[in-house]
């Protein structure tokens, strides 16, 4: 019972607390999560940069394992088309669609796309999910 009573505080705090995912330009996450397919199993971290009301640039790192005994990194500048005005969504919630260039290992060439989500909880907190290319789940953190 004590279980549920808690369940049920954390999740009316948490949409109590919603707020705007992306608010355009200045604005400025980073995210860190898990990588569950794409290049590998790994992790992902990005930082995002807000150049007006629907698009942003930053970059990334994913260090992953893509069998027993390899590994490697993808170093990647990123743009992203954020969604909210073009749909009229709700503030909590920024749809975007982005693309990936940038460094696999030593010397190849990568680029991807990806599809993200991102759900505020908070004013400096949120879920995110991107498919795609290089694909990741986890947080994101507002500056």
């Amino acid at each position: 019972m004590k279980k549920l009573i808690l369940l049920s505080i954390l999740l009316s705090t948490a949409y109590t607390l919603q707020a705007q995912t992306y608010s355009g330009r200045n604005d400025q996450k980073i995210q860190v999560g898990f990588t569950f397919y794409g290049y590998g199993t790994g992790i992902k971290a990005t930082y995002d940069y807000g150049l007006n009301d629907n698009f942003s640039v930053g970059g990334g790192a994913n260090f992953y394992n893509s069998g027993e005994y390899s590994s490697g990194f993808f170093i990647f500048g990123r743009g992203d088309y954020h969604f909210a005005n073009a749909l009229n969504i709700p503030d909590e919630l920024d749809l975007y669609l982005g693309a990936e260039i940038g460094l696999i290992g030593n010397s190849n060439f990568g680029i991807g796309g990806h599809l993200g989500a991102r759900y505020g909880f908070s004013n400096a907190l949120a879920a995110f999910i991107e498919v795609g290319s290089n694909g990741a789940v986890g947080i994101a953190i507002n500056l």
